[in-house]
């Protein structure tokens, strides 16, 4: 089989063979919607295999449940049929940049990165939008109205009465909010590494719901903590409520067993900077005191007199020294000892501080409010270019918390690209080489906004523009600064659309034989070569930000992927451009049978192959 599928992997078929690997009796044939004959579970028999009483039917148990919670795992499990298509002209040094902006809606995007990053990111941290109340602009298959969501609830009876007095902040927009980020949430489970994690900001409205939901989605005991973040030092007052200033960031391992998180700091309180207010003018900068008599239970080796290299006797405290004596010299050895009048104190040198501050804890009072958010993007565009976007703080807290200096974050509800501002940033204080991954469906803007009176038509394009002007502002403030040539501060910006294959590739038997005359060539006219070159790494699980290279052999334009990778040709396909690709033994090789004149020259040219370059895989389009 030579052919590339071009659909995203179909989850469905992939969790049936899981099950049939551990219950082969459970595996049993159902009539698909053609008629053809399909692999199908037998869940009776399944739930009989994982049950150590007798089944009868379905059994109550402590769980989540909403109108639509079935549908959206058949939403997130449904294969589609469409491709990334590059857009160079939106992008920062396409060529080279390691970071992609995926424009589009996030759950298709998901789908498509299944086999490319299965297993590869470090950290995904999103935002989703919060439960207002409001219709969701992800037009998902289980989004509905609310009659509708009546009717699938059985709160109305025949004749459309209602039955049970429920609100649709209560119901409707409740069930829509929890599958939609449920669907999504599965399949961001996919591509966390083994020892990745997940962080996500929630307010009140769905706090408790959403930890119900990753409790499922990821497990219980991979629960990290629950991190209550000050956004706001006034709160908006609410009538009737108390002001809220808060809200959370709820954090999830993959594999609680394999996950490490790096320590972070608070920094230090101006109460705490002013204590180091002594110097000795010996180098060693400012120092505070540390009296060094112990405040805890005594052990023999604390509990002596101290003689000093004066000959002074100190006596032993009443519960003694906090270290033992020869400690204690080698302090006084090193001009480490302030002498009082009554005791011994250590000298702590703000230099010599292990952190930057103490460890923090689950409470982050001390991040820029949120109102900063807003404040940072308006300096960047001259105006207010969004609203209440989470602060770079914020994320950079997440980001040191849970990734390591090569790791690949995701962000599949974008934003105003916070995260891509924050990455930049940390990778420029540790000469980190942190990717990312971002999403953002083109949403619509207000016509009535700053943003749209600007210029600017959705939120995507603001998106892609803040991280141009972040990445142009950390050049220039850190201008001349060791490892500022190795920043990447580019973007490779790809688009979600229709696949670039015709219906006939996918249905052929659909197609009367006068209709394929019109469809000789099953590749739609308006997709360029680079647009197959990306459903291509699509369909052979690449990573979507390795390097390409666009070489001329024999007047054909030739791609190479990563080296020798992937080296693809669509233009027409002689035996001198084969000729000179074997040389580079590439791992794999794609070409499209449009270029090729006749239909032998396809077998020939795989005899090539296998005589000039024989570990070479080769497929057609």
């Amino acid at each position: 089989m030579d052919k590339l599928k071009m659909h995203s992997p179909n989850l469905v078929e992939s969790n049936i063979e899981k099950i049939a690997a551990l219950f082969p009796n459970c595996v049993t044939e159902a009539q698909g919607e053609n008629g053809e004959l399909k692999k199908a579970i037998d869940f009776d028999l399944l739930k009989q295999e994982l049950s150590q009483v007798l089944v009868e039917g379905e059994q109550e148990r402590y769980r989540l449940d909403w109108v639509g919670k079935k549908q959206s795992i058949l939403t997130a499990n449904a294969p589609i049929a469409k491709t990334l298509r590059p857009c160079r002209e939106e992008s920062v040094n396409f060529d080279t940049t390691e970071n992609l902006f995926i424009e589009g809606d996030n759950l298709e995007a998901l789908k498509l990165l299944q086999e490319n990053y299965l297993g590869k990111v470090k950290m995904i941290y999103i935002d989703p939008p919060y439960n207002t109340g409001n219709d969701f602009i992800y037009d998902d298959d289980f989004a509905e109205s609310t009659d509708a969501f009546f009717e699938k609830s059985h709160q109305i009876d025949e004749d459309g009465n209602r039955l049970i007095a429920n609100t649709e902040s209560n119901g409707r927009f409740h069930s829509d909010w929890l599958s939609m980020v449920y669907s999504r949430l599965k399949l961001a489970r996919n591509l966390l590494s083994d020892d990745g994690s997940i962080l996500i900001s929630i307010d009140d409205n769905e706090q408790e719901n959403l930890k119900k939901i990753c409790d499922e989605v990821f497990g219980s005991k991979n629960f990290i903590n629950q991190f209550v973040w000050k956004k706001n030092s006034s709160g908006k007052t609410v009538s009737k409520q108390f002001p809220t200033n808060i809200e959370y960031v709820l954090m999830y391992s993959k594999n609680f067993l394999a996950h490490k998180f790096n320590v972070v700091y608070k920094p230090l309180s101006e109460a705490t900077l002013k204590m180091y207010n002594k110097d000795d003018n010996d180098g060693r900068g400012k120092y505070r005191l540390y009296p060094l008599q112990k405040t805890g239970g005594a052990g023999p080796e604390t509990t002596y007199d101290y003689v000093d290299n004066n000959g002074k006797v100190w006596p032993c405290p009443a519960k003694g020294w906090r270290m033992n004596k020869e400690k204690l010299k080698k302090l006084e050895n090193d001009g480490r000892l302030e002498f009082g009048n009554s005791t011994l104190s250590e000298k702590a040198y703000w230099n010599e501080r292990d952190s930057e501050g103490k460890v923090a804890d689950t409470l982050w009072d001390d991040i820029d409010e949120g109102n900063v958010g807003t404040a940072e993007v308006s300096k960047l565009f001259g105006f207010v270019a969004f609203n209440h976007p989470k602060p770079t703080g914020l994320l950079k807290r997440i980001i040191e918390l849970g990734t390591d200096q090569d790791s690949i974050i995701l962000d599949f509800y974008s934003g105003s690209s916070t995260t891509a501002d924050a990455v930049f940033q940390i990778n420029m204080k540790d000469q980190g080489q942190r990717k990312i991954l971002l999403v953002q469906i083109p949403e619509d803007i207000d016509v009535h906004s700053e943003m749209y009176k600007n210029g600017y038509k959705t939120i995507a394009e603001i998106s892609k523009e803040r991280i141009r002007r972040a990445g142009k502002k950390i050049l220039t403030d850190n201008a001349g600064k060791e490892g500022i040539e190795n920043l990447d501060i580019g973007f490779r910006v790809l688009k979600i659309d229709s696949t670039n294959m015709k219906e006939v590739y996918y249905t052929p038997d659909a197609f009367k034989q006068a209709d394929m005359l019109d469809l000789a060539d099953h590749i739609k006219s308006d997709r360029t070569s680079e647009d197959l070159l990306f459903q291509v790494m699509l369909d052979w699980g690449l990573e979507l930000s390795l390097p390409i290279e666009r070489k001329t052999i024999a007047g054909k334009e030739v791609f190479y992927v990563a080296g020798n990778s992937l080296i693809a040709c669509f233009d027409e396909l002689t035996f001198d451009v084969v000729d000179e690709v074997t040389k580079d033994h590439p791992l794999r090789f794609v070409s499209a049978e449009k270029a090729i004149h006749l239909d032998h020259d396809k077998t020939n040219i795989k005899e090539r192959f296998k005589q000039l370059s024989p570990d070479t895989e080769v497929k057609f389009l």
